[in-house]
């Protein structure tokens, strides 16, 4: 690849990713003079101002469409003003879905991380604590040595109550780390569920307004079509 395609390709790349992050702020632009214009026709012809609503809403699409910084950036890309437009919202589309996933994968390692810290700060106050409780044990031990019975008494106590504590302590923090995992994986899905169900009505809609933008049949094609079909019939009641 030359040099010239180069400069070209990134060029365009960084037009459309201007394009698309500016998309929402040149449809607010285009929207707010007309939703002002109707503002006072509102309290006098409500019906009326439904349908200049619509209209303007149409309009606005149609001027984005239309847009010179659509037409060039298509026409620098090979496509037509109306799959350029289209092409940008669904970038805007993937750009949003891209940010929500990007925010989530950058908090939740943090929340684990933090999360796993105070577990692991837990388990290292516990072991610190029966090593000095050993150590107190292994002291008395020292200093009545006459004592057997008391101190087997009293270490087999404090060997029963550090077993516990530490069991207590393994099935609180697995109990928490399932709680966790609960919690991000129901978060996650319910983050991305979201996410799909925009993506697929927000390209529904734009699969839509593309149907209707190209659908164009004459008074001539459909006399056509008319005359097509009436053929058919007649062929199929002389068969």
């Amino acid at each position: 690849m030359t040099t010239a395609p180069k400069m070209k390709f990134v060029f365009a790349a960084l037009l459309a990713l201007t394009l698309a992050t500016s998309t929402p702020v040149l449809r607010a632009q285009e929207a707010a003079p007309a939703s002002a214009s109707t503002a006072s026709g509102q309290r006098s012809e409500p019906e009326a101002n439904d349908k200049d609503s619509k209209k303007e809403a149409e309009g606005g699409e149609e001027a984005f469409r239309k847009s010179p910084s659509v037409i060039k950036l298509g026409g620098m890309l090979g496509m037509n003003p109306g799959t350029a437009s289209a092409v940008f919202e669904w970038f805007n589309a993937l750009v949003l879905f891209a940010a929500v996933g990007y925010g989530l994968a950058k908090m939740l390692p943090k929340a684990f991380r933090a999360r796993t810290e105070g577990i692991q700060k837990n388990i290292v106050e516990a072991r610190i604590a029966t090593e000095e409780a050993r150590a107190r044990l292994a002291a008395v031990e020292d200093r009545l040595g006459k004592l057997d019975g008391e101190i087997a008494a009293l270490r087999t106590e404090n060997d029963k109550a550090a077993a516990e504590e530490e069991a207590h302590i393994h099935a609180t923090i697995e109990e928490e780390k399932q709680r966790i995992l609960q919690s991000a994986e129901q978060e996650i899905a319910a983050a991305s569920a979201a996410a799909q169900r925009d993506l697929r009505a927000y390209a529904a809609g734009i699969a839509v307004d593309r149907a209707a933008a190209q659908l164009n049949i004459t008074p001539e094609d459909d006399r056509v079509l008319i005359a097509n079909f009436a053929g058919k019939l007649t062929e199929g009641s002389r068969n």
